[in-house]
């Protein structure tokens, strides 16, 4: 199973990074072609909701181009909702590997979910958390 971390999908829309943009385009074009094993975390789409209505606010997306955006990313995968032992276990992931909230947070979702590779540049490439492994997708 795969997830995406938010800054794939923030380079997704971001045409001032065409080099990561196509990047971006063309995993996540690759990761919804069925059969598609790839779900959406909750936190993730929070997240990138959040980006966008800044663009917004800034001028460089309008609020339909953002409604369209999320609701397209909504389409892509399934939603993961995480419960209250993903921040249980994000506690211990934060204090075993030193991760920052929101990415223990990230960890703990991904595998509550089941997932086995998380696509980010957040985080080390080839780095392993439990049976999440994380692949930077931007080289």
């Amino acid at each position: 199973m795969n997830a995406v971390d938010t800054n794939v999908f923030v380079y997704f829309f971001d045409n001032e990074e065409p080099t990561k943009q196509a990047q971006a385009t063309e995993l996540l074009d690759r990761l919804v072609q069925p059969p598609s094993e790839t779900v959406l975390i909750w936190q993730v789409a929070a997240e990138l909701l959040s980006c966008l209505r800044r663009w917004e606010s800034a001028g460089k997306r309008s609020g339909a181009d953002v409604d369209a955006d999320i609701r397209n990313i909504l389409a892509m995968s399934p939603l993961v909702y995480p419960t209250k032992q993903v921040i249980l276990h994000s506690l211990r992931l934060h204090s075993r590997y030193s991760l920052s909230h929101w990415d223990s947070m990230l960890i703990a979702a991904c595998l509550e979910a089941g997932v086995d590779t998380l696509y980010s540049e957040d985080l080390a490439d080839g780095a392993t958390y439990g049976s999440v492994t994380v692949v930077t997708p931007f080289r």
